[in-house]
């Protein structure tokens, strides 16, 4: 059964008749007009990280001051504007005429945005400011005209979920525990959907913090038999607490399959900062199924430590203490940090039940932005941390169609940093249409029949 609840914590909302229209946009290219600012830079570029979450002491500010930061140069020009392209998969012939689009956009709460102003020193005070980065935020999801919203870092959901509603959305909130004031938001056009369940993951219930996950099943209007899962999900920031972020992404995927199970193994989709690179411990798990966490060091298990801008352009090589790198080599876990991440002291092996496949690394971009495994090379940009954490997993029974590619690094890193004047976030938007496989007809029918049930909100 969904619920209702307060303004002030998780809330199921059916606020908006679904005979609304909603704002349309052809789907071509999608152009942002920037106007932030510039620096000219060298053009270097690696694949090095830094640890950045940890820039607020006295000590650190003296340490980060050695760097060579790129984007601290003085003679600003006018940045480009950024232009992002649809590309397209070439298995169409697999795919049904039953489409749909998902975007996953961490919004940057307005709080963190002031909290931490030392990631955004290039960016100008205004564009940082809520109302100007709510007006560039819905313009951007208006234009992607998406049929499903998953938003992360929401602290202004009432205001957000306004403007939506009045263009054919309904939406669905949970707000973190503890004293951290954002959460995670799920909108879907009320005209293509119906809500048959949905829950939220508190994390800090099962000793993981106070993040939260969303999850979601859905049933096409026009299409009974359609059905599927959607989850949205924050996982931690903290790049030396990989045991937690590993234990979050195992609980979502834990309780993702007994929701799909309940409702004839539907398809899923998870959105979300996953806080994790492609070249983690953690992406390994969700596209591998299985990781053995002893094989990792957990203060490494995200790679989160070497996505400073400078390491990333090449303007810093990461000097490694000799002690700290043989303690990496032991890679010691303590029966605590082990029960953290695999749900059991005794067991060093986590698993999940999904084959799982990233939208993006399957629909193949240019070189220009996609890295080796064909992830963004960039999907989050400020000043101490240049990176991708942001992705769109998909299970079987559906495939990508299309996904609106990012931006080359050379373009991204001339604006100085995120937010800008037309970019509201200091994360790019992901998106990807998806399309029922008709390989899976039959097998999604007979399930769907057989888990058929009547639906929460009509």
């Amino acid at each position: 059964m969904v619920m209702m609840a307060s303004r002030d914590c998780s809330s199921w909302l059916s606020v908006r008749s679904p005979t609304a229209t909603s704002v349309s946009l052809k789907r071509h290219s999608f152009l942002f007009s920037v106007s932030c600012k510039k620096v000219t830079v060298f053009p270097s570029c690696s694949s090095g990280f830094i640890d950045s979450s940890s820039s607020s002491s006295p000590s650190t500010r003296s340490y980060t001051r050695r760097w060579y930061n790129p984007l601290r140069r003085r003679n600003f020009e006018p940045a480009p504007g950024i232009e992002r392209h649809w590309v397209e998969a070439d298995h169409e012939a697999l795919a049904s005429t039953e489409r749909f689009t998902v975007v996953s956009y961490n919004v940057l709460a307005d709080r963190n945005a002031y909290e931490h102003r030392d990631l955004y020193l290039n960016v100008p005070s205004q564009y940082l400011k809520w109302n100007h980065r709510k007006r560039v935020i819905c313009k951007e999801l208006f234009a992607l005209d998406p049929d499903i919203i998953c938003l992360q870092e929401v602290d202004r959901y009432w205001e957000i979920s306004n403007t939506l509603v009045k263009a054919g959305y309904i939406g669905s909130y949970k707000r973190r525990t503890g004293d951290t004031i954002d959460g995670c938001a799920l909108f879907w056009k009320a005209d293509k959907f119906r809500l048959l369940e949905g829950e939220s993951i508190e994390f800090k219930g099962i000793g993981l913090r106070d993040n939260v996950a969303q999850l979601s099943v859905f049933e096409m209007r026009k299409s009974d038999s359609r059905r599927l899962l959607v989850g949205n999900i924050h996982v931690l920031y903290n790049p030396s607490r990989g045991e937690v972020k590993l234990g979050q992404v195992r609980s979502l995927l834990s309780r993702a399959q007994a929701l799909s199970e309940k409702w004839g193994n539907v398809p899923v989709v998870l959105a979300g900062d996953f806080n994790s690179t492609p070249q983690s411990g953690i992406y390994k798990f969700l596209t591998s199924t299985e990781l053995n966490i002893m094989l990792y060091d957990r203060r490494e298990l995200s790679g989160q430590k070497n996505c400073h801008p400078a390491q990333v352009l090449g303007y810093k090589k990461e000097a490694v203490n000799p002690f700290i790198l043989m303690d990496r080599l032991f890679k010691n876990w303590t029966d605590e940090e082990v029960m953290t991440a695999t749900g059991s002291s005794e067991r060093h092996v986590v698993v999940h039940p999904f084959k799982l496949n990233s939208s993006y690394a399957t629909v193949k971009g240019s070189a220009s932005t996609r890295g080796f495994n064909g992830e963004p090379l960039a999907t989050s940009y400020h000043s101490k941390f240049l990176g991708t954490v942001d992705y769109l997993w998909y299970s079987d029974s559906i495939i990508p169609t299309k996904v609106l590619d990012t931006v080359p690094i050379n373009i991204l890193r001339r604006t100085g940093g995120l937010p800008c004047k037309r970019v509201g976030s200091d994360h790019l938007p992901l998106v990807s249409e998806f399309a029922f496989s008709l390989t899976t007809n039959a097998t999604t029918e007979l399930d769907a029949a057989a888990a058929s049930s009547p639906a929460v909100e009509n």
